[in-house]
């Protein structure tokens, strides 16, 4: 009775839920165990854990990083908010596919992809938080992304004006990103 991953429609992202025992106290919730992990056959190393919070409305991403190659698990720890994960993999036949699920501090739901997947979010409520256990330490020269709304990917994001950073607002496209040679960083 521990973690849970449940496959989605594309392969190397999984979303996972866990137990919560509960009494008069609160909770308590496991929230990585790298037992668990090494028995579903991901061997996952945490490098470094960030954190953001952000208003109703707020969309972040799409994000990644290629150099070193980082994976997320993406939870909510408080409020509610909408994660994304894009399949980034050259030469997979998912490659441009997106997959969102509805993530709340209640619900306890954590979304994993492997390195090759870009990364965002919605927030829902007033305010949410994400925390993030990433594979890989950040390196300025090793970021990138593509633009939020890029209709070639068609990520339906819950929300009918969106706040979005310029940094987002103004980053290049899924096909550019394609035609670079770091995309290639992530051929499988």
């Amino acid at each position: 009775m521990g973690l849970k991953p449940t496959r989605t429609p594309i392969d190397g992202l999984m979303v996972v839920e866990g137990p919560q025992y509960r009494d008069n106290r609160g909770y308590f919730w496991e929230v990585f165990n790298s037992n668990t992990w090494d028995a579903f056959g991901l061997g996952l190393t945490v490098r470094q854990v960030n954190q953001s919070g952000s208003m109703k409305g707020v969309v972040r991403g799409l994000h990644f990083q290629h150099t070193p190659p980082m994976g997320k698990l993406m939870r909510v720890t408080r409020g509610a908010a909408y994660l994304v994960a894009v399949d980034i993999r050259v030469n997979s036949p998912t490659l441009g596919q997106w997959f969102g699920v509805e993530a709340t501090e209640d619900n306890k739901i954590q979304v994993w992809g492997e390195a090759g997947f870009a990364r965002g979010f919605c927030a829902l409520t007033d305010y949410a938080e994400v925390q993030y256990f990433c594979t890989a330490n950040y390196s300025q020269t090793g970021e990138s992304g593509f633009k939020w709304n890029d209709p070639d990917v068609g990520v339906k994001w819950p929300v009918d004006k969106p706040i979005v950073s310029a940094k987002d607002d103004e980053a290049q496209s899924f096909k550019d990103w394609l035609a670079r040679p770091e995309a290639q960083l992530f051929k499988i």
